[in-house]
């Protein structure tokens, strides 16, 4: 009898683990997948190498692909291999040179340092125990409600610092004499005496409350401060060669809080979107990142474990309930599709007809108060104030009344709950912010009408408007007074009396009412509504951002407290990943739109000739060319190019070049990311596969070893 070779029995072994491979259902797919071209055919002799590779990978005694720099625990080898490459390591540490040690020494001890400086810093985020306490109670979608405030506290307080350092301290020195100043003068054969006549309502002996209209309204004492615009009169500021052009950095410092607006915003948006991209591509691979892997091993304390226990379940409790409703989405008849259809055309329909009827109320007030404080007929102080704040109030009861429709329209819309949400902002939003659009557009009609058609020689009414630009001002300042003051209203006298009644009275009533929830939309929608009031009233009001700021300041507390004490957690909760770049894509809305009545004002408009930095220029877009007038030859033409159809055009056709590039490279990654998705898939197969036969094999192992037992028996 013939005895096999060592070498044959170990190519008699190669050939079956080759036949087994080829069993692989990875193998078989793409075997049985048609292809017709030189492609289809490299993918399969690309697979056959890669099994033929595994095979010598099994058969080398190197494991080079396996020493990554993973921890040598985690590494997929044995017990054996594990002492080996520990050994391995160990004679390549001995070998390296002491500079070398020392290298990787400072480079670690650097890495921890900067590890544990990030670990420090952190724990100075403002309010950061407060909103971590938020999250456990009351979940993630809240928690990003209070983070979204937070940052709208430290964006106007950077806000702020611009504006009060280019702007309001060089101001501040002029008054004190520590420069020498040029203040702006109109000559009177270029503009008319009478539209440089400003006289602020100064009366010398007044009545108290008229300081408390004043203080409310921006008007009296406050007309003449660094507050609004008109108080900006100074032309240039001198000393020795230094020489500060007030007007052009009030022009420059409107433009860049805007430009920093946007990139911060932005910033965060993109941060956001990713998060909620990934999260929304495979819905179980939340949950198992959820269950498996959500779990911090770190906290050691009761209460941060029930706070992270809490967190967890509220975001499993949303999954849970929009994978449900999805369901149900998927389940409907065509029937009932065109039902729901036709049921939203007519709720839409009723929407549109409650927008006009805000827009219109909004501008009968406006022109009745703006009538009303220029005919000069005073009254008692409470019919001055509800006369002065009127627009206010119809844009805020608007804003307080619509949401509420609005959620009520739309459970007969029947949306997913996350869309209901956003549907909801979307309608809202539109609506605080086409509130504003309508209250200016009202404004600048009556700013620019006059008796005679034509406003002249002025360009604008300066009988009733002086000096718009601070009338402007005055508008939104109100504004956001008038909101804080809403908003601590709502609290103090509606939701923590219904949390009394609910308490200590049982009746079926009061037990059908409950304990209010905190409803995030509604929230969202006054803190943007805030901001773009701020962002329009920082050029007529510089120092709106650090009133900005202060209000925000007591919202956080106020609604924490109100959260704390008078709500409960909402019935139907939403994720934090998605909510976060949804806010942030609602602010983004409410920024251009803000623009409009900027670029608007600054562009078209004629500046007032009686107040302000810009009196010498026919518009505030005027001080631009003027300045690059004065730059050097060769600057000055490369800036008018710069501007130019030559240099427009061209520049156009590059970025829409570089963006069809980027769009394929995208097309291009997420086809890989397919294909990578395709084989951890097939991988998953295969997996089973080899347990099943495994499993088999070790059965009919088992069986024929009985075997001869049995016989011996």
């Amino acid at each position: 009898m013939a005895v096999s070779s060592p070498k044959d029995s170990k190519s008699d072994v190669y050939l079956s683990i080759n036949e087994l491979l080829h069993e692989l259902p990875s193998y078989r797919s793409l075997v049985r997948r048609p292809s017709t071209n030189i492609a289809g055919s490299r993918r399969k002799s690309v697979l056959s190498n890669f099994f033929t590779a595994s095979i010598s990978r099994k058969k080398g005694d190197s494991l080079t692909d396996l020493e990554d720099d993973r921890p040598l625990r985690e590494l997929p080898v044995s017990i054996k291999e594990k002492r080996r490459i520990r050994a391995r390591q160990d004679y390549q540490a001995n070998v390296l040179a002491k500079q070398e040690q020392g290298y990787l020494f400072r480079k670690t001890a650097w890495r921890r340092f900067a590890q544990a400086t990030k670990e420090h810093i952190s724990n100075l985020y403002l309010w950061k125990r407060a909103i971590h306490d938020i999250e456990g109670k009351f979940g993630t979608g809240i928690q990003s409600y209070f983070s979204f405030l937070r940052f709208l506290v430290l964006l106007n307080f950077v806000n702020f610092l611009l504006m009060f350092t280019f702007v309001t301290i060089p101001m501040i020195i002029s008054k004190h004499g520590v420069v020498n100043i040029t203040h702006v003068q109109v000559s009177s054969s270029v503009v008319a005496e009478e539209c440089t006549v400003y006289e602020a309502h100064n009366q010398g002996l007044i009545l108290f409350y008229s300081y408390m209209i004043n203080l409310l309204s921006g008007t009296g004492f406050l007309e003449q401060t660094y507050l609004f615009y008109g108080f900006y009169k100074t032309d240039n500021l001198m000393s020795g060669n230094f020489h500060y052009n007030l007007p052009l950095a009030y022009f420059i410092t409107t433009f860049s809080y805007i430009l920093l607006s946007l990139f911060w915003i932005v910033k965060r948006a993109v941060e956001g979107f990713k998060r909620s991209f990934i999260r929304s591509e495979d819905r179980f691979q939340s949950f198992c990142n959820k269950i498996f892997a959500g779990w911090d091993f770190c906290i050691t304390d009761q209460h941060a474990a029930q706070l992270k226990h809490s967190s967890l379940q509220y975001e499993l409790q949303t999954d849970l309930d929009e994978d449900r409703i999805k369901q149900k989405i998927a389940d409907r008849t065509k029937r009932e599709k065109i039902r729901i259809y036709f049921l939203r055309v007519l709720l839409n329909l009723l929407v549109a007809m409650i927008l006009a009827t805000c827009f219109y109320c909004i501008y009968k007030t406006t022109v009745y108060s703006q009538q009303y404080g220029s005919s000069g007929d005073g009254g008692s102080f409470a019919i001055d104030l509800l006369i002065q704040y009127l627009p206010s109030i119809v844009i805020t009861a608007a804003n307080f009344v619509t949401p509420l429709l609005f959620e009520h329209i739309i459970r007969f819309e029947d949306y997913s709950p996350a869309f209901e949400i956003k549907f909801i902002l979307i309608r809202s939003v539109f609506v605080r912010l086409a509130n504003i659009i309508v209250l200016l557009v009202t404004l600048w009609t009556q700013i620019t009408k006059c008796d005679g058609g034509k406003c002249l020689p002025c360009g604008y009414n300066n009988k009733l408007y002086p000096c718009w630009e601070t009338r402007i001002g005055q508008e939104m300042y109100k504004l956001m007074i008038f909101d804080l003051i809403i908003i601590s209203a709502v609290t103090l006298f509606v939701e923590f009396p219904r949390k009394l009644i609910v308490t200590y009275c049982s009746g079926p009533p009061f037990t059908w009412w409950g304990q209010q929830q905190f409803a995030i939309p509604q929230n969202v929608l006054e803190i943007v509504y805030g901001q773009t009031i701020c962002w329009i009233g920082t050029f007529y009001s510089p120092l709106l951002p650090g009133i900005a700021t202060i209000k925000y300041f007591f919202i956080f507390y106020i609604k924490r407290i109100s959260l704390m004490n008078n709500c409960r957690p909402s019935t139907r909760p939403f994720r934090a990943s998605s909510s976060n770049f949804f806010f942030l894509a609602v602010l983004l809305i409410g920024l251009p739109l803000a623009c409009i009545p900027i670029v608007f004002g600054i562009a078209l408009i004629s500046s007032s000739k009686a107040c302000g930095p810009f009196i010498k220029y026919n518009t505030a877009w005027n001080i631009i060319p003027e300045t690059i007038n004065n730059f050097p030859k060769g600057l000055r033409h490369l800036l008018y190019g710069l501007g130019s159809e030559a240099f427009a055009v061209p520049f156009f056709v590059f970025v829409c070049l570089i963006l069809f590039y980027l769009v394929a490279l995208a097309g291009a990654h997420k086809r890989v990311v397919n294909q990578l998705r395709d084989q951890l898939t097939m991988q998953g197969r295969d997996k089973q596969y080899l347990i099943r036969k495994l499993t088999r094999e070790t059965v009919l192992l088992r069986r024929y070893s009985s075997v001869p037992n049995v016989e011996n028996e």
